[in-house]
């Protein structure tokens, strides 16, 4: 009976043996920094395959509790790339340097004011650029300039060649017949307008004189999103499922484009300052050149009657090259842009300064942008985090008198329907002559027309995110 005993009691404590092995907990701990030892605040420690997480505070510690004798931990930040490790109770302290990576930062996209979502989780067809992508090696003029040809499925397309914009910017296609089909426009959580005012051209154009009763849609208006300077932008991202508007509502049927700008980034060294300057000129791209005339031409398409008219021109040297004298300036452009940003581990900031100016091709044409930013972070504590965005913008453009025209006025319409042989230039007061083979003297209008579109923009907002709660299995926070 004895032996029996022993027996049993030998097998009762194998057995609790086990269990303990089987529900050993522990807890891991450690500092996660980055490649220059800077502590990291916010990273996801969790365990691989699990809901057991954690992120590290401001002062980028963790402590993560492990049940089972080992476990496999995902370090994961945005903007870093992720790290995996093995550990067990005998190495429980665990010290981590992530290594920043650029080619990390799409794994993790915006879908809303408050809401960040993986790539491959989202519900929405997502597509996203960076700001080294936007820009390039050449500064865009304008903001939709700058994103023409770098989304699938984005239509951005030119209404006109003169300075400052000017573009028609849709997803997917028109998506009604009466509404505005330009996707919604979001800079840093703030719903931004992009209405554009008409200049009022239609009266002298009769552009929408042809049965269009849109007469603001052919008054060549410009996207006031062309305001935004391209250099303080980080990353764009365009929502263009139809989900998008579960999100933001009726205004994203036509998607939503997210802009998120710059901010200040840690620096032990002091402020980081960049100054950069682009220098250029404008020409005529593909000039057609002077068509080749003889009598019989003339006759054939003026009737002859002309022919006299055209021979005595010739006679007197009176044939001009009106495509050189019209789009013939050389514009000189500037574009200077000076940023300053830094920060400590509680608060960063970033600043810029930037003023481009654009000589356009045609006389009393071009764009002139001046812009200043400051956006700041700061943690209050632990849990509250405050951000502050502002954006003061000025733009001028001098748009000239071109695109559709039914009444043969605007420049370059009437210009094609113009003879090198006519004669527009002025006289000794200065007085133009009428264009006898069109409604309007070219030479004129470019030298007297004024068509400015002067804008003054602030665009601000502030934001308080709240951890409320926060602890192995879940987090929640109020934006």
């Amino acid at each position: 009976m004895k032996s029996k005993f022993q027996k049993l009691g030998m097998l009762l404590m194998l057995m609790c043996s086990s269990w303990g092995i089987a529900f050993a907990q522990y807890d891991v701990s450690g500092k996660v920094t980055n490649a220059g030892g800077e502590p990291l605040t916010g990273v996801t420690v969790a365990v691989k395959n699990t809901n057991n997480g954690t992120t590290t505070d401001v002062d980028g510690m963790y402590t993560l509790n492990i049940s089972g004798s080992s476990a496999t931990i995902v370090f994961s930040y945005v903007g870093f790339r992720s790290q995996e490790k093995q550990v067990n109770g005998a190495n429980s302290s665990l010290n981590i340097s992530l290594e920043e990576t650029s080619s990390e930062l799409d794994e993790v996209v915006v879908s809303g004011l408050a809401t960040t979502v993986k790539r491959k989780n989202a519900a929405n067809n997502v597509a996203s650029i960076s700001s080294k992508d936007l820009t390039g090696i050449t500064p865009q003029s304008t903001f939709d300039g700058a994103l023409s040809g770098k989304f699938t499925g984005a239509q951005i397309s030119s209404n006109s060649g003169a300075p400052g914009g000017g573009m028609t910017f849709r997803l997917r296609g028109v998506t009604s017949i009466n509404a505005p089909a330009q996707p919604l426009f979001i800079i840093d959580g703030v719903y931004v307008d992009n209405s554009s005012i008409a200049a009022g051209l239609n009266v002298v154009s009769d552009a929408a004189g042809g049965g269009s009763t849109a007469q603001y849609d052919q008054d060549n208006p410009s996207n006031r999103i062309a305001d935004i300077d391209p250099g303080d932008i980080e990353n764009v991202e365009i929502l263009k499922g139809a989900s998008a508007a579960a999100l933001y509502g009726s205004r994203a049927a036509g998607g939503v484009v997210i802009i998120t700008t710059k901010k200040g980034k840690q620096s032990k060294g002091g402020a980081n300052i960049s100054f950069t300057q682009s220098l250029g000129v404008n020409t005529i791209s593909h000039p057609l050149g002077l068509r080749e005339w003889d009598p019989t031409k003339v006759e054939s398409y003026y009737g002859p009657d002309e022919v006299a008219v055209y021979n005595a021109a010739v006679a007197d040297g009176q044939y001009y090259n009106y495509e050189d004298e019209l789009y013939g300036n050389t514009g000189f452009v500037s574009d200077s842009r000076l940023s300053v940003g830094g920060g400590n581990e509680r608060t960063t900031f970033y600043t810029s300064m930037s003023h481009r100016n654009e000589d356009g091709i045609v006389n009393n044409t071009g764009y002139t942008k001046t812009g200043l930013r400051l956006n700041v972070t700061h943690q209050v504590n632990k849990r509250i985090d405050v951000s502050l965005y502002n954006n003061f913008l000025r733009t001028s453009a001098d748009r000239g008198f071109f695109n559709n025209d039914n009444t043969s006025t605007t420049m370059g319409i009437s210009y094609a329907a113009t003879p090198p042989w006519a004669e527009l230039h002025p006289d000794a007061e200065g007085n133009y002559p009428n264009n006898n083979y069109s409604a309007s003297n070219f030479l004129q209008t470019s030298a007297l027309i004024t068509n400015n579109e002067l804008t003054n923009r602030y665009i601000g907002g502030a934001s308080a995110t709240i951890k409320l709660l926060t602890n192995d299995q879940h987090s929640l926070k109020l934006v």
